[in-house]
């Protein structure tokens, strides 16, 4: 019997409003890639995002075109050159690794060698605002062990200091989104570690990156927008000192647990992050992330309503995913 692919839209409500420094939304748009075979589903989701050139009627078509291919046999090796890395490739990738483990009866962590999965401290997102509006969140989340905080303005020491003064025991990641520029770069590194920040998410534009190479970094930065696949790894030794992996970008966890690799064998740490997308979309970067420098796969807890059967979250912690609702 053949496979049948199938891929719906589907919308979550985000809790108030999700802001980074390219603009604000209240939902979250997902695409759900649902193959079937034999009568078992294996299911991928992922979020196209327009500032790598994604739409939602684009990636849904992307991911029909392979549904012929996918009634044939197409493998999950055979789906990387098929597809260019991003969000469709995504979701027909883990709707593969999902399948096959309902049909084999084997867990997608025995196979990727992650079996010893445990709960594990994920960041939770603090989104652009006032410095006081920030500073109140910051306060509301203090107890929370890791917070990200999105920044990427001409002056973001206020919102630093707000923050830091809110949560003093929390460890805290930046992420400027491309927001910084070469101009004020140095003075928002100097207040960062400052005020103890563990780790700087892209703050320069995608391609303007050789800056990062030329001054002495005072705290850790991580390369975001700047890293899509494994082929982009080695332009950026050195310029940033850890990269950020999302399945989005890489076109799924086939390539991902190749880039994740790679990257430790250069010496990056490594972060697992995520867009804002429901427990599915999680799923399998939780197992990539087992033994990652930091995770970032709060998603779920940004949403005013996650997907039944969803992801456990105790706080901050996150737990591995059940077999219902994935791999």
């Amino acid at each position: 019997m053949g496979r049948h692919l199938e891929a719906t839209i589907e919308t979550f409500p985000i809790a108030g409003k999700f802001t980074i420094s390219r603009g604000s939304k209240t939902q979250a748009e997902v695409i759900t890639c649902t193959i079937h075979e034999g009568g078992v589903s294996g299911r991928g989701e992922c979020v196209p995002y327009k500032r790598y050139g994604e739409s939602m009627e684009g990636v849904m078509a992307d991911i029909r075109s392979v549904a012929d291919a996918i009634r044939d046999g197409l493998t999950r090796e055979e789906l990387q050159s098929r597809m260019q890395p991003g969000a469709a490739r995504n979701a027909v990738d883990c709707a593969l690794w999902d399948l096959d483990a309902k049909r084999t009866g084997r867990r997608v962590a025995d196979v990727i060698g992650a079996s010893h999965t445990k709960p594990f401290v994920t960041a939770f997102t603090l989104s652009l605002g006032e410095p006081e509006a920030m500073a109140a969140e910051a306060r509301k989340n203090a107890a929370r062990p890791l917070l990200k905080i999105k920044l990427g303005t001409d002056n973001d020491e206020a919102r630093l200091r707000a923050v830091r003064e809110a949560a003093p025991d929390s460890r805290i990641i930046v992420d400027a989104n491309e927001g910084w520029t070469e101009d004020n770069l140095a003075h928002h590194m100097a207040i960062a570690a400052e005020t103890g920040v563990s780790l700087i998410e892209q703050p320069l534009p995608a391609g303007k990156d050789g800056a990062l190479s030329g001054i002495r970094r005072l705290v850790s930065v991580c390369a975001d927008e700047s890293v899509h696949a494994t082929k982009d790894l080695q332009n950026l030794r050195d310029c940033y000192d850890a990269v950020n992996i999302k399945l989005d970008k890489t076109g799924g966890l086939t390539e991902a647990l190749a880039m994740k690799a790679e990257a430790q064998r250069l010496g990056f740490a490594v972060m697992i992050g995520c867009m804002v997308g429901s427990s599915l979309a999680m799923a399998p970067a939780v197992l990539l992330a087992q033994d990652a420098d930091y995770a970032d796969l709060d998603g779920p807890l940004l949403l005013a309503r996650d997907r039944p059967g969803g992801l456990l979250y105790e706080g901050s912690l996150v737990h591995p995913p059940e077999a219902g609702l994935w791999g």
